[in-house]
């Protein structure tokens, strides 16, 4: 990485401080909405305000700064070969896709089809051989699967087909207990588990400031059981949070403060990422929209926010509302992206993959996303400056009128300065044309069909399969 991280800093130093004061009056003086008489009562007796007649829990300062105080500012979300460990609060920014979509884009029909469970597997694959995307998001829902053991199909058909971390939402408190222990098995027990976590839980407030219960018991099961957690305000300006950008940050911040300080009051030291999904609304015709330029720019600024307090931080980016890999598509991924990266989010999720306002996948799409993102990691890692790359006495040895193309020099540095697209079309028109005319979608297409044509079995091995499938007797499909 850069040494100059954040390169994008969308809000002023003193409009951070006001943002952050704003959410912190919010938290002190209206409140998170809380009804559940047992969670009202355990935050109570760690020192928070609570109105059993309006459910509302509220954060006086002072005992705010000290459990969020409890809350690490590093920790890494472990992958199970050690090869693609995420080292959160370090400075270095990493990409994953996008999760729980209900559709699909087929491009050999050109439509949508429902998501299935083998949808779970292949897009898992496709990232398991990605090299920018850094670790799994179960990318959709499996309408192929029945409620009792969805998450625990979807959880164990990504773990089975890539290494590295997954993490992935779960509905209740049975799902999630289902998919502690798969991965307790896969581990090789609960203390290796909670030693080296590969897997993690995305939870949810629902905006405006409220908590549901189903929310909390799965905060608490993870974090009491070593869990790591991303606790995503997703606040809609104009719909579920304020119509000014100012405003929904200033909401997102006392839900995301919110949840971290109530996961240290379940466990203190609980790992929690400070995460963001703050979109929008086009308000002329009230269309849900991921890929505006204002959701980018509040995802930016949210990096300012949690490095307020230290906090790693699961930002949003990488999202269209585009329906195909097409232009507009390129446009608002790669400028969400890049920029949620230069302001120096620690993860960017739904960053690969998406579609259609982050309703849709596309197998393709993860692709040339993943190639956006090694241009956005080649721009993060700078440009090297040392007496071997000012290249001076190369420069010397070929002097005027010469050329570089075959000196030692060149070899020696060609493949670690340069970033060398797989899908982009880098030849002349003529060589072009004789080529078929290929694009990169067409190119892309290619890579995903040599991807999983070639690597559609699983990852675990057979005895540890035999293992899981007597741990759940009855499951579905495992």
């Amino acid at each position: 990485m850069g040494t100059s991280l954040p390169f994008f800093r969308p809000l002023k130093p003193e409009d951070v401080r006001k943002i952050d004061q704003t959410g912190r009056r919010i938290l002190e003086h209206i409140g998170v909405r809380i009804m559940d008489s047992a969670f009202l009562d355990m935050l109570k007796a760690a020192g928070a305000q609570v109105d059993y007649d309006s459910q509302r829990v509220r954060f006086q300062a002072d005992w705010l700064d000290e459990v969020l105080s409890r809350a690490p500012s590093r920790f890494i979300l472990y992958s199970r070969d050690g090869k693609n460990d995420i080292h959160l609060g370090e400075g270095k920014t990493y990409f994953a896709n996008g999760g729980r979509v209900f559709r699909i884009l087929d491009m050999r029909t050109g439509g949508y089809r429902p998501t299935l469970l083998r949808d779970v597997a292949l897009t898992a694959t496709l990232v398991d051989h990605l090299d920018y995307i850094r670790f799994y998001v179960i990318a959709c829902q499996a309408h192929d699967t029945k409620p009792p053991n969805y998450h625990l199909l979807d959880f164990y058909h990504a773990i089975n087909h890539t290494t590295k971390h997954v993490m992935g939402g779960c509905d209740d408190l049975h799902g999630v207990k289902q998919m502690w222990e798969l991965a307790s098995i896969v581990a090789g027990g609960e203390e290796k588990l909670r030693e080296k976590p590969f897997v993690s839980v995305i939870a949810n407030p629902i905006s405006p400031l409220t908590i549901e219960t189903n929310t909390l018991d799965i905060l608490h099961f993870c974090v009491t059981h070593g869990i790591p957690v991303a606790f995503d305000s997703a606040p809609i300006a104009g719909a579920t949070s304020p119509a000014t950008l100012a405003g929904t940050l200033s909401q997102m911040h006392a839900e995301a403060l919110a949840g971290v300080a109530i996961a240290q009051v379940f466990s203190p030291g609980a790992k929690v990422l400070y995460g963001t999904v703050a979109a929008t609304m086009d308000l002329r015709n009230m269309e849900f929209t991921m890929g505006s330029a204002e959701m980018t720019m509040m995802n930016a600024a949210a990096v300012q926010l949690a490095k307020c307090y230290n906090l790693p931080i699961y930002a949003s980016g990488g999202l269209t509302d585009a329906k195909r890999p097409d232009i507009q598509a390129g446009i608002e991924e790669g400028f969400s992206n890049l920029l949620v990266a230069m302001a120096g989010a620690d993860c960017v999720h739904l960053a690969a993959g998406m579609l259609d306002s982050g309703n849709s996948i596309s197998y393709e799409q993860f692709v040339i996303d993943n190639e956006i993102i090694g241009m956005i990691q080649r721009i993060l890692r700078g440009i090297k400056v040392n007496e071997a790359t000012l290249g001076f006495d190369v420069i010397d040895k070929v002097g005027p009128g010469g050329h570089f193309v075959t000196e030692e020099h060149t070899v020696e540095h060609m493949m670690d300065e340069f970033f060398y697209p797989d899908l982009s079309v880098r030849c002349n028109f003529d060589i072009w044309e004789e080529r078929g005319r290929p694009d990169m979608l067409s190119h892309a297409n290619d890579m995903v069909h040599n991807i999983l044509r070639d690597h559609q079995e699983g990852v675990l091995d057979l005895d540890l399969i035999s293992e899981i499938e007597m741990a759940f007797p009855g499951s579905q499909r495992l």
